[in-house]
């Protein structure tokens, strides 16, 4: 597992995935920031900057989940690691942390942007802590969903589409609740809405439930991604 980790992990800075998305992340949490915290807000506020980032990472993660599996299907090397000592769930496992471990260490390279609110006022401190605890565990169910796609198809561009739409299908499930008239239906959707269970953490509130509800994503789409590979060694 620790190879395939290390050899994944690597693979995104001998390519240009690694550099492009560091480089695209970094510039549009930037003015992302700027904007929502700094140019328009003029305060400390930064609700807005963490709800902007859902879609922010609903567009940029597929990028860095588009190789995962895809890129061995292509390579024919995919029977490699179907027939390596590691198990399917190892092998799974190592290359998702690999991609978690980009964007943690995006995600906490772009948190140093909340010093300089240290120059407009006093920074809630909990507030932004608890929102990265949030974007943490959201982005690791958005690489799951991604993932899971890229085992599904050899091309990495139908696999970088394909999870965008999902996520984005996952995103918006609030704003399409609220044309629907019926109550339970509509109930069923909110539930399901991610920006329902990140404004909460946008206001403040440390939200347990919704720490799980995306832990739980990332498990589900793992699981389907070890079935994937499961049915396709015995095919």
């Amino acid at each position: 597992m620790g190879a395939i980790y290390t050899r994944e992990l690597k693979s995104y800075f001998t390519t240009p995935i690694g550099y492009i998305f560091l480089a695209v992340f970094f510039a549009v949490t930037g003015f992302c920031f700027s904007y929502t915290t700094i140019l328009q807000a003029e305060s400390s506020s930064v609700s807005a900057y963490f709800l902007f980032m859902i879609f922010i990472l609903a567009i940029m993660l597929p990028i860095l989940t588009m190789k995962l599996f895809s890129d061995d299907r292509r390579s024919k090397t995919e029977q490699l690691l179907l027939t390596s000592p590691v198990g399917l769930p190892g092998m799974v496992m190592a290359k998702y942390l690999a991609a978690l471990t980009i964007y943690a260490c995006a995600l906490g390279v772009s948190s140093v942007y909340f010093f300089i609110l240290g120059s407009f006022g006093t920074p809630p401190t909990a507030i932004i802590i608890g929102n990265i605890i949030a974007l943490l565990f959201l982005g690791a169910a958005f690489i799951a969903i991604g993932s899971f796609m890229s085992s599904l198809t050899e091309s990495q561009l139908i696999a970088a589409i394909s999870s965008m739409l999902v996520i984005l299908l996952i995103v918006i499930t609030s704003v399409v609740s609220n044309s629907i008239p019926n109550t339970f239906i509509r109930t069923i959707l909110n539930w399901f809405s991610v920006i329902n269970r990140m404004s909460t953490f946008a206001a403040g509130q440390i939200n347990l439930g919704s720490l799980i509800y995306f832990a739980s994503f990332t498990f589900m789409f793992l699981f389907l991604t070890v079935r994937v590979y499961e049915k396709r060694r015995w095919s």
